[in-house]
């Protein structure tokens, strides 16, 4: 067998489904092997691959057990004279394998081969080539000296920066994401440590593989997507601390005692320099917004009421201020809270969800106040002018906070122009995907490949540069039955000045997926949306738990007689309360893991009264159609004698 190919997965469903299929594409006249290592992913993962992947072989494990131990599990299985470790969110081109290992062949000093790699917006990835992280070059890498200075051969060590990206090259590291590796050379080298969770398994194994006496190439002919690059949380604590604790982990193996004594060192204050900007980071990102809104109500409340006395009344401090404090914190309070369970500090947020949290907060102020005593009762107007400048302040805290906190706010769906490229086969499949993705019908153009590939079936990229600027698009689709990945890549690269968005549509696939960041976590429509899979949502369903447990332990002296089986009621009642239950949910039967996670339910959901398809189960009509007022429909119908 000349090729195994080794996929490591974890929760990434829909990336690794257009992965293997251009693996199986790039396979083609290729005696190889497929493995995928699932670590315990929740997002159905393992069972789209036995669906529509039979020829994979799969290995699903029960928890997460890491990169370096689940790849170790296929490669003890592998058969092929070569062994490719490849990450879950790339793409490959169909020449891919061939390229490689024609490569290998002519080379055989050559103990592992990487390629160029591109992001989701075409842009080449610095860590397509590496350098071994020698104190200075992590110095200069954790400093910030190697973005300064890119190109330098004396700050830019880490990733070869004076290197020629479109020359063949021999390196030091290889990346992980694309390790195509001689099967000798990596029984020679040992396979990789266990030691490394989820980092510096590459270098570790690179370093062992030139220590046997193989080289390590870069080889640009090669081009694959690697949509997330060098990936994904690089802000939070925890890559932080797991990454720098790798570095350490391979200083101990690799340096000498003296050397290895100013690496720890520097890693260590790296490690208190990069936890603490990131402590301050998250912490100023989570407090920002609420604390803006407060203090914007404050002064809209300052101003307001002084101004509305005068007009109204012709004089100042009309209103007796140490009772309009309480209220105006009450009402604050209340804004607060309807902006948070609206979804007003979730990210990404819309700014409707301003608006609707500052719209019901006012429906239950106005409520309470029309309840109050008569002597507390001031003034209407006050509320509806405060209401009015609240719902003014967040839309422009949004507006311009957005500025610097990534990914506040969600795209406007409707504001993207959108390219599709590829056959009217696709296109009319993918085009159901984007309308219920919110995109306008209107905003959808269609370029067929005989369109766009000339005779000796190159892509003209001055005729997709013209739609682009003519049609103001900002987001290309490519249909990959139409136009072959060897085509895409360089089209994607060609285009990467434009500064469009990239995606792809895999032929007969659900999901149209692409990433505009090596940042982000990776966007896609498809049809399989989850209400229930939302924050904000989640938030609502446990209030509404909450609120309806409380009711029915105070009412119960007068709702026992009503109910079906009162003292079971009253006992899940209480768990309910406590987070130990939820009152409806999936059956006791349900075992997917590609819905959301939900604690037991004192009531499945029933199918009473909904349209449901015989290929759809009630669990996705569920998830996918979760509002609180059918959660209050199934509840009453449940625990009440005689409810229709």
């Amino acid at each position: 067998m000349e090729l195994s190919v080794i996929i490591v997965n974890y929760n990434v469903r829909y990336f690794l489904e257009q992965c293997l299929a251009s693996v199986f594409e790039a396979l083609k006249g290729i005696e190889g092997e497929v493995w995928v290592v699932d670590n315990a992913s929740t997002d159905g993962s393992v069972e789209m691959v036995k669906l529509k992947f039979p020829g994979v072989k799969l290995i699903a494990n029960d928890k997460n057990l890491g990169f370096s131990k689940a790849n170790n599990q296929a490669i003890k299985l592998a058969q092929g004279k070569y062994i490719l470790l490849l990450n879950p969110d790339t793409v490959v081109q169909e020449n891919t394998f061939r390229q490689s290992i024609s490569f290998m062949e002519m080379h055989p000093d050559a103990g592992g081969l990487t390629v160029k790699m591109i992001d989701g917006k075409g842009h080449y990835l610095p860590e397509s080539k590496r350098g071994f992280p020698s104190p200075w070059a992590s110095f200069c890498k954790v400093f910030g000296l190697t973005s300064l200075f890119p190109s330098s051969r004396f700050f830019a060590r880490y990733y070869l920066g004076h290197l020629d990206k479109n020359a063949t090259q021999t390196i030091e590291i290889l990346p992980g994401a694309y390790m195509f590796l001689r099967t000798k050379a990596l029984q020679k080298a040992g396979l990789l440590d266990e030691q490394f969770f989820m980092y510096g398994e590459d270098i570790d194994l690179s370093y062992r593989i030139l220590q046997c006496g193989y080289k390590n190439y870069y080889y640009p002919n090669c081009q694959i997507i690697h949509y997330k690059g060098e990936s994904t949380k690089k802000g939070s604590l925890n890559y932080v601390l797991v990454f720098y604790k790798a570095m350490i982990l391979f200083a101990q193996k690799h340096f000498s005692k003296q050397k290895q004594k100013h690496f720890v060192a520097l890693i260590k204050f790296a490690v208190f320099i990069r936890a603490a900007a990131s402590i301050l980071k998250r912490v100023f990102i989570r407090i920002w917004l609420p604390l803006a809104d407060l203090a914007l109500m404050l002064v809209g409340a300052h101003l307001v009421i002084p101004w509305w006395e005068q007009l109204r009344h012709g004089a100042l401090l009309i209103y007796p201020r140490d009772i309009l404090t309480w209220l105006i914190g009450f009402y604050i309070s209340t804004w607060i809270f309807s902006l948070w369970f609206h979804g007003a500090y979730d990210k990404p947020q819309s700014l409707s969800s301003g608006t609707k949290g500052i719209l019901y907060g006012t429906v239950v102020i106005l409520v309470v106040y029309s309840i109050l005593p008569f002597n507390f009762r001031f003034s209407r107007a006050i509320i509806i002018l405060l209401a009015v400048w609240a719902t003014i302040s967040i839309l422009l805290n949004r507006l311009v906070s957005a500025g610097f906190i990534e990914g506040l706010l969600k795209p406007n769906s409707r504001e993207k122009s959108v390219c599709f490229i590829g056959t009217a086969g696709e296109f009319e499949h993918s085009k159901k995907l984007l309308l219920h993705a919110g995109i306008s019908k209107k905003n959808i153009i269609h370029l067929h490949p005989e369109e766009v590939l000339d005779e000796q079936q190159n892509v003209r990229e001055t005729v997709i540069a013209d739609t682009l600027k003519v049609k103001n698009i900002t987001e290309i689709i490519f249909g990959t039955k139409g136009i072959p990945m060897t085509k895409i890549i360089p089209t994607m690269m060609q285009l990467s000045q434009f500064d469009v968005d990239f995606k792809i549509a895999l032929y007969g696939g659900e999901s149209i997926v692409g990433s505009n960041s090596i940042d982000t976590q990776g966007e896609l429509y498809s049809l399989e949306f989850m209400t229930l899979a939302k924050p904000v949502v989640r938030r609502q369903k446990r209030i509404f738990d909450l609120l309806t447990s409380t009711l029915v332990i105070i009412l119960f002296p007068i709702l026992w007689i009503a109910l079906k089986e009162p003292f079971m009621v009253l006992a899940n009642a209480f768990k309910v309360l406590f987070g130990k239950k939820t009152w409806i949910g999936y059956s006791s039967q349900n075992t997917s893991k590609q819905f959301p996670t939900l604690k037991p339910s004192v009531f499945s959901y029933g199918k009473e009264g909904k349209e449901i398809t015989p290929s759809a189960s009630l669990e996705t009509y569920y998830v996918r159609n979760f509002s609180i007022a059918s959660e209050t429909a199934e509840l009453i119908r449940n625990i009440f004698k005689k409810w229709r």
